[in-house]
């Protein structure tokens, strides 16, 4: 889950990380007031969206007086960022900036540990200075287990060729960056630009947080304190309200997994499950020309009325002509229930079994029980002898019949 702007700082600021004066305003009129809390002296206007691009969105403006502040606000609020309203929008100080950094704190998949990037040429996208100037950007890992030191934020930032003054008051920047990363279980945490001012002092003038959506309960209290609600699931964008309505499925029942629901335009609806291989199948269905109509997960033995219910969600989505119900190679979910509930799902969508669920793969316990079940209702069903990418592949076929 993704935070906005001005929230990500707020959490910063928490940790003593150096930032500029700022205000969040939700009307134009109020820029005038924020304008005057804020010294009098030029601002900058920053849409808050869950997106990249604001910049050339002309959702980032400037402003000298109060009448400029408001005229921005003004032209701020209508502008869509990738397709995203505007929350709010963000009024801070503007600085005299005599260089800009670079730093992330992210995941490494290959190496199953946190690796810090630190660049000393920021403000602009990572990955071309990467190409064009690989020397200026250091990859630096550290553990998860080990109790993180300063001397390996320090070591990331001289690995670019700071030195002196701006390393030492680099390091610690960089160094509480990477502990916010662990303590709040996030998946990225970035400043960009971390600039050096006129006057010698450094300061996060933007900044972008991710947090792993399975750790929100551990930190329920500050997504509360930050106003962040349960209802938003923040997929870099503002839930629909199918979404929404697939996290009340899951809410609704501690027993097992249906949720993580995502909305595509497809006409194939997923129920699909098991962390990795629910994203194998949805890459096998687009693999087969197919359309998803849905990304979702389901397993760890959800109830039957959870899997009733996410099937009649996605059943209810305009465009979705059937639904394909799939599992990873080996899973310890109840077939029958499993079975059951999208049966029972089809049933009260006022649907038939046999012709809505083009394929059923689900390998686990209580196979036979659940296969009879499929059997009854006429509904096509395959074993762990199909692989995951041709059951998809039975199921994109059935639409094009």
């Amino acid at each position: 889950m993704r935070f906005y702007e001005y929230e990500a700082k707020d959490l910063f600021r928490r940790h003593g990380l150096p930032l500029g004066k700022s205000q969040t305003i939700d009307r134009p009129e109020e820029a005038r007031s924020a304008f005057a809390a804020l010294g009098g002296g030029p601002v900058v206007l920053k849409s808050q969206v869950l997106s990249g691009g604001r910049m050339k969105a002309g959702a980032v403006r400037f402003a000298d007086d109060a009448a400029a502040a408001e005229a921005a606000a003004t032209a701020i609020f209508p502008i869509r960022v990738n397709g995203q309203e505007c929350r709010s929008i963000l009024v801070e100080e503007k600085t005299k900036v005599a260089k800009e950094y670079f730093v992330a704190i992210t995941w490494d998949g290959r190496a199953k540990r946190p690796v810090c990037v630190f660049s000393d040429m920021g403000g602009i996208d990572i990955e071309e200075v990467a190409l064009t100037h690989p020397d200026h950007v250091s990859k630096t890992h550290f553990s998860t287990i080990v109790p993180l030191m300063p001397h390996v934020a320090k070591q990331a930032v001289a690995a670019t060729g700071v030195t002196g003054s701006d390393l030492n008051k680099l390091a610690p920047i960089v160094f509480e960056l990477m502990k916010i990363f662990l303590a709040y279980d996030l998946t990225l945490a970035e400043i960009n630009p971390l600039a050096k001012l006129a006057d010698g002092r450094f300061v996060v003038l933007d900044g972008h947080i991710d947090m792993e959506a399975e750790a929100r309960g551990q930190h329920k209290k500050l997504l509360t304190e930050l106003g962040i609600g349960d209802d938003e699931t923040r997929q870099a964008r503002p839930p629909t309200a199918f979404e929404l309505a697939g996290a009340r499925v899951n809410a609704a029942d501690h027993r097992g997994v249906a949720g993580n629901v995502v909305e595509f335009d497809g006409n194939l609806g997923l129920v699909i499950g098991a962390g990795g291989g629910s994203l194998t199948l949805f890459d096998a269905v687009r693999k087969h020309g197919g359309k998803p109509a849905n990304y979702c997960e389901i397993g760890g033995n959800p109830s039957m009325s959870k899997a009733k219910e996410l099937t009649k969600l996605i059943l209810s989505k305009p465009g979705v002509e059937k639904i394909a119900v799939m599992m990873n190679v080996v899973s310890n979910t109840r077939v029958d229930i499993v079975a059951r509930g999208v049966i029972k799902g089809c049933l009260e969508a006022g649907k038939d079994p046999a012709e809505t669920i083009a394929i059923f793969r689900i390998p686990g316990a209580w196979e036979e029980e659940g296969f009879k079940i499929l059997k009854k209702y006429g509904v096509d069903f395959c074993d762990r002898s199909v692989s995951m990418h041709d059951a998809a592949g039975r199921a994109v076929a059935k639409l094009r019949r």
